[in-house]
């Protein structure tokens, strides 16, 4: 079993310059694998993702989208862009050397998931082999992204630092950050944080079982 994440960047031409956000995320995807094989960034603003533990999936498109909606435009402080994600599980029948070239149940789920965001109206969704755990956890995606959507630039950079860092505590978040403790338990509170993790927690504990 396998992960495939498959995403767009939506209303990217909002930025001006886009390696400021394409120079950011093909970094953080060379931190977990190599391109073209493992990952690739096709029609510019399009991408799919091999993840090798479909348990850590969430965590990483939730990386991505803290990244993502942390850039700003070259007008406005504000956030402007944002993600378009499917997570597809299951298993891999071919490994061509392109990911766009391989196949099998992890991108074809990605793949059907990917083309229902727009209809469902959301960003970020799952697709498995196992309809009541994709039923229960994208109930529990969706009421995320009511707040996970509406991310403040301040709101992403924390949250990138606490998935990155989880062991932080908010002292250390702030000399990351450059902000006081007090500054970072408001933000916290804003980015509902203790919600997200408790999320990306669920998720792994129940997927972890079903792949015993």
């Amino acid at each position: 079993m396998i992960a495939v994440i498959k995403g767009d960047i939506v209303s990217s031409r909002k930025v001006e310059n886009s390696e400021k956000w394409l120079l950011p995320l093909k970094s953080l995807f060379n931190e977990w694998g190599k391109s073209p094989g493992q990952w690739e960034i096709v029609w510019g603003d399009s991408f799919q993702l091999e993840v090798d533990r479909p348990e850590e999936a969430l965590k990483k498109a939730l990386r991505v989208k803290a990244l993502i909606k942390k850039i700003v435009s070259d007008e406005t402080n504000k956030s402007l862009i944002d993600v378009r994600m499917a997570i597809g599980i299951g298993g891999k029948s071919y490994t061509g050397e392109r990911i766009t070239e391989s196949n099998g149940e992890a991108f074809i789920n990605a793949g059907e998931k990917f083309e229902e965001l727009e209809k469902e109206k959301f960003n970020l969704l799952v697709k498995s082999p196992w309809p009541d755990f994709d039923g229960e956890m994208n109930l529990f995606i969706r009421l995320a992204s009511v707040f996970m959507d509406k991310w403040s630039v301040a709101s992403a950079e924390l949250v990138e630092v606490a998935l990155e860092h989880p062991d932080y505590t908010q002292n250390e978040i702030g000399s990351r950050l450059g902000i006081k403790q007090n500054s970072v338990s408001g933000r916290w509170k804003r980015a509902n944080i203790d919600e997200v993790l408790s999320m990306e927690q669920m998720y792994r504990r129940k997927l972890e079982r079903l792949l015993l």
